[in-house]
């Protein structure tokens, strides 16, 4: 029999609650009532709103990889958007050989777990900034040997092919509602392997790392073999990103998978709240509806009469917002999102009682 005061406040007193993955049955059927929400909500938007959600949920994915990376297991990445670029391409060769998305989208993201446990290897001898160069230094690596590769048409758009579901072929006029329930599925599935992550031993080893590798390798745990778990593991996840992103999308194309992509993935991630679950999905909410409504900040800058002959104000404006963004949140709520998400729930849990 359960002991009825197992959890008191927001502490947790009982071992299998602790070990759950869903603290409560409030959790529970709070999560299934929004998979239920997400599941008809696509019924009541436009083809370019089911779109947006679309890169919302692809972000999301990448998001979910960078907090394994940086937000578990301390890791700076500055260069997620090439293990998307890996995956997506990876989906470009595949894809016009007859291979079926289900099984592409797994060999894309193994194919980036691949890249990543190479990149992952300086982690073993550098930190902090350094570590960031190399990851940089990937990046930069990335779009160079892309861009003149013919295997790639030097990073002109590679198109593919139609999917077939179940013997019929998506059509363009279900084709953002049908990759968006894709997308939704594969979503669910990383996001609960990223619930139940911390559960495990590889997952409190990444934590340990992160706070005191030396003290961690003093308990046991392998420093090294951690790191290039969390570097194979988080462009994992990004390569499934950028597979979903490239069916989406109908081709691959180079700019897609810039050093800015990478820029604004981290800063979904901090926005949000690093090595958060709930901070991965409010990040890229959060910033793709604002890089949404860009187009009209730039009209309404213009109609102030502080338009600029051939420069799109929007584009212009883009670095800057995120960079303002980031600085803001990083000065007065480091926690991102999510905390505000907390403070929320921590209310309602006792509402309308005050304590």
């Amino acid at each position: 029999m359960r002991n009825p005061w197992a959890q008191t406040g927001n502490y947790r007193t009982d071992y299998r609650q602790d070990a759950s993955i869903f603290a409560t049955h409030r959790e529970l059927v709070s999560l299934l009532l929004l998979l239920g929400f997400l599941l008809i909500l696509p019924q009541f938007l436009s083809r370019t709103q089911v779109f947006i959600l679309d890169l919302i949920l692809v972000y999301s994915i990448a998001v979910l990889g960078l907090n394994i990376t940086t937000g578990y297991a301390g890791l700076i990445n500055i260069g997620q958007a090439a293990f998307m670029g890996v995956g997506a391409y990876t989906a470009a060769l595949l894809a016009p050989q007859g291979l079926p998305f289900w099984l592409v989208i797994p060999l894309g993201g193994m194919v980036a777990a691949f890249f990543g446990f190479l990149v992952g290897i300086p982690s073993l001898r550098v930190k902090h900034l350094y570590l960031a160069l190399a990851t940089l230094a990937f990046q930069v690596i990335f779009e160079w040997s892309v861009g003149r590769m013919p295997l790639f048409h030097q990073g002109a758009a590679m198109d593919l092919p139609r999917v077939a579901f179940l013997g019929y072929e998506v059509g363009f006029r279900n084709h953002f509602h049908f990759w968006y329930y894709v997308i939704l599925f594969v979503l669910v599935i990383m996001a609960l392997f990223f619930r139940n992550l911390l559960r495990t031993k590889y997952g409190r080893a990444l934590v340990a790392v992160r706070d005191n590798d030396r003290a961690a390798d003093a308990m046991g745990m392998d420093p090294g073999r951690t790191k290039l778990f969390a570097f194979a593991l988080g462009a994992f996840y990004a390569g499934v990103a950028g597979v979903l992103y490239a069916y989406l999308a109908r081709s691959v194309i180079i700019e897609d998978y810039t050093l800015f992509v990478s820029i604004k993935l981290l800063a979904m991630a901090i926005v949000g709240g690093l090595g958060t679950l709930v901070g991965s999905f409010l990040g890229p909410a959060f910033l793709e509806l604002l890089d949404v409504n860009m187009e009209a900040l730039s009209g309404f800058i213009k109609a102030l009469g502080f338009s600029v002959a051939g420069v799109d104000v929007a584009t212009a404006l883009r670095p800057l917002a995120f960079g303002l963004i980031i600085v803001l949140f990083l000065m007065f709520e480091p926690r991102g999102l999510y905390n505000w998400w907390r403070i929320v729930r921590s209310y309602f849990r006792t509402w309308p009682f005050k304590y």
